[in-house]
């Protein structure tokens, strides 16, 4: 399906900047409301990596070129994020790093390069294996997966066109987010690319918000790496415990700088030990320990 022309862009070398530009967003729009129709797989991933999470698992992504790039950034946006350890979510992309910047021909075509790549990460039966695909047939995707199958892992599959029906064999959970012929023919970067970050934001948010990374909608175990970021975990403690701010940076002092620790310390007027130690009873999730 993505290799396929696209009508409504035929013409698109004679349109003018505008006309690209209404042309791209008319497409574009269509995107959500065709990764909205996935919801249901989306959903069993994220309960699957919560799973993970929850015990000794990680999240891994596996692909090439744009869709393994997208793999790896958005796990490099989980640990600033939510305060994750890094090796709990883990980009993978044919061809290493160099391909992250460079254009690495044919190293999506070798499926035991895949089947390589998750013996080189000591996938277990613990891990949750994604293995992101836009056209749904990339060799290096399924032989990952097939290894990882093999394994005992957790498999799943985002694609933008329909994978090969013997990946049913090997894929527990397949998210096919059926986009369409691109404005630039064959170029998954466009309306593949953008379904296929809305689903990853979906599964690692998902699966983060489960575990406890959140209060309400704040990001309550960031860190605080940045002044921006400093300036954040002031105004969530000050929000959330209604302190002023310089209440609020006493109690992150006394709490180490992390705001999860803060607003238990301060809700149940508790030291930082006695707060770690009910948050842990608790699976991390602070609205059960304050219920």
């Amino acid at each position: 399906m993505t290799e396929r022309r696209n009508p409504r862009s035929t013409n698109i070398d004679l349109a003018t900047p505008e006309e690209i530009v209404e042309i791209i967003s008319a497409e574009d729009r269509t995107v959500a409301e065709v990764v909205a129709n996935q919801a249901r797989p989306i959903a069993q991933l994220i309960e699957y990596v919560e799973r993970a999470f929850r015990g000794d698992g990680r999240l891994l992504y596996v692909g090439a070129g744009t869709s393994g790039r997208l793999g790896v950034l958005d796990a490099s946006e989980c640990p600033p994020t939510f305060g994750a350890d890094p090796k709990r979510v883990v980009g993978i992309i044919a061809g290493g790093d160099h391909a992250l910047r460079n254009a690495v021909e044919g190293a999506e075509d070798s499926a035991p390069d895949g089947a390589a790549a998750i013996d080189a990460h000591t996938v277990t039966k613990d891990d949750v294996v994604v293995g992101i695909a836009a056209s749904g047939t990339t060799p290096f995707v399924h032989g990952a997966l097939q290894r990882a199958h093999a394994i005992g892992a957790i498999t799943g599959l985002v694609a933008c066109s329909e994978p090969p029906i013997e990946s049913r064999d090997y894929v527990h959970v397949p998210v096919i987010a059926v986009t369409g012929p691109e404005v630039v023919t064959g170029s998954t970067r466009l309306k593949a690319g953008t379904a296929t970050k809305l689903i990853l934001n979906m599964i690692t948010t998902g699966a983060f918000i489960r575990i406890g990374k959140t209060y309400g909608n704040l990001m309550v175990d960031l860190r605080a790496t940045n002044n921006k970021l400093v300036d954040r975990s002031e105004r969530i403690v000050m929000d959330v415990c209604g302190v002023s701010r310089d209440e609020a940076r006493a109690l992150l002092v006394a709490a180490e700088g992390r705001v999860k620790h803060a607003i238990v310390m301060q809700a149940l007027g508790t030291d930082r030990d006695a707060a770690i130690a009910r948050l842990e009873q608790e699976g991390g999730v602070i609205r059960r320990v304050l219920k």
